[in-house]
């Protein structure tokens, strides 16, 4: 059997071909970049119908390959926290609301979750823009006419392609809505949010399965009779590609933003375990939560300061900081891009100390790169205390995997914890895949994950 595993990120859409182990086939890679709408008043926003269009030319080059030929099962790795308001026949009225954008607010009237610590511990999340009890109401006052519903750009996407698109509750979770422990919509969330339960998608059952429209059946003929299994938010899909699937080994995955997060068993209708304050957490699957926190820099640092900086690249740069050690390179606060939840920091809050006339464009770009090691060491010790131990820790995402300096930076950072890096640069599709398959617990012994070198 072989398997189509679709990667639905910020900066590209992807379509990779495994085999039924959820290895890679040669050759059988397809990608398109997206790019995002980013304006000075925080927006960043996707085009959806540029974005399907992106992901068929993904599939049309893979099945102009031959790729698609045995592919049995379709898995999809999505972006979080993505909303977009549609008509009654499912046209966007509007832009695709991306994680990064920061302009949503409350109105002046509103008023949060009447018990915010009890609110945080059902849903997971806090009443803040990057939810959709925060968005909505937004969104609502900014379309040129009515919203007939609400999609994330998965369902707003697969709703194109597929016969029925429901919402996964992998992808429910990080909209803000979902009580993690039922599965169900929460009310006073969808209170917050001003919605019915009609104008949400409707929440994939345990094994849901889609199948292609007759159009696309046709123009795909490999996938004709494969199975569309629901999807798996990209961060939860990160975890499980990195082999981070319990309690012993947190995933730090760089890709365009950046994250820590860590896996634990949680049946549905089961006591969640303890959420501290300031972590997020969301859904893997029915049976699994994912608990952490997310930065909005990241690999979108380094595309920053290359495109701005005008620095070096390829073997010139990895030159250039290796001359460097990460307790020697300016002071920096990374949050260009603004906070992720809790924090409220708007967009443009980055700021770099202590450089002088002699300050290189490397240095700078190292002093951003460090900082984020450092948040981050400092968030992993309030994950450690959910499960009462120190953590192993894998590094993934292909900021990380193209940059040793950055590896070696979060090794010091992150001492005396084992840190191991993930050498395959599409741990979300994989992931996707081991989850569709109900095999991710095997992914704890995958082979591409390496020890990082610097720890003797």
């Amino acid at each position: 059997m072989n398997i189509l595993a679709l990667d639905l990120g910020t900066s590209s859409v992807r379509g990779l071909v495994l085999d039924g182990a959820a290895v890679p086939l040669p050759g059988a890679l397809a990608r398109r970049r997206v790019t995002i709408a980013v304006g000075a008043d925080g927006a960043a926003t996707l085009d959806g119908p540029g974005y399907l269009g992106a992901l068929v030319e993904c599939l049309d080059e893979l099945n102009a390959g031959g790729h698609l030929d045995g592919v049995e099962l379709v898995a999809t790795a999505a972006q979080w926290h993505s909303i977009l308001p549609l008509d009654v026949g499912g046209v966007p009225l509007g832009p695709v609301l991306t994680w990064l954008d920061t302009r949503p607010v409350p109105a002046g009237d509103a008023r949060g979750p009447v018990d915010e610590a009890a609110f945080h511990a059902r849903t997971g999340t806090w009443w803040h823009r990057f939810y959709w009890t925060v968005r909505v109401p937004w969104l609502r006052g900014r379309t040129g006419a009515p919203p007939a519903r609400f999609a994330g750009l998965a369902e707003y996407v697969l709703g194109q392609l597929l016969d029925e698109a429901p919402m996964s509750v992998s992808e429910a979770s990080g909209t803000g809505l979902l009580d993690l422990r039922t599965l169900e919509w929460d009310p006073e969330a969808l209170e917050l949010a001003g919605l019915r339960a009609a104008e949400l998608p409707r929440l994939a059952p345990l094994g849901w399965q889609g199948r292609l429209r007759s159009q696309f059946r046709r123009r795909w003929p490999g996938l004709a009779d494969a199975r569309w299994a629901a999807p798996t938010g990209d961060g939860a899909a990160s975890n499980i590609g990195s082999g981070c699937v319990d309690p012993s080994r947190a995933a730090i995955t760089v890709g365009t933003s950046a994250a820590v997060r860590l896996v634990q068993r949680a049946p549905v209708g089961t006591e969640l375990p303890p959420l501290p304050a300031g972590l997020w957490r969301y859904r893997v699957d029915q049976e699994h939560t994912v608990t952490g926190t997310a930065y909005s820099a990241g690999g979108n640092l380094f595309a920053w300061a290359r495109r701005e900086l005008r620095l070096p690249s390829g073997p010139a740069l990895d030159a250039e900081l290796a001359k460097l050690t990460p307790g020697n390179v300016p002071a920096a606060d990374p949050r260009l891009g603004g906070d992720r939840p809790p924090g409220m920091a708007p967009a443009g809050s980055g700021s770099i100390s202590g450089i002088g006339f002699s300050t290189t464009a490397v240095q700078i770009v190292a002093g951003l790169m460090n900082a984020l090691c450092q948040q981050v060491a400092r968030d992993l010790v309030e994950i450690e205390s959910i499960v009462e131990h120190p953590v192993a820790v894998v590094l993934g995402g292909g900021a990380v995997e193209a940059s040793e300096w950055w590896r070696e930076a979060f090794v010091a950072a992150l001492a005396p914890r084992e840190v191991s890096h993930m050498t395959n640069p599409e741990i979300g599709a994989t992931g996707a895949a081991l989850v569709a398959i109900g095999r991710f617990a095997e992914a704890a012994g995958l082979e591409s994950i390496s020890r990082t070198a610097d720890q003797d």
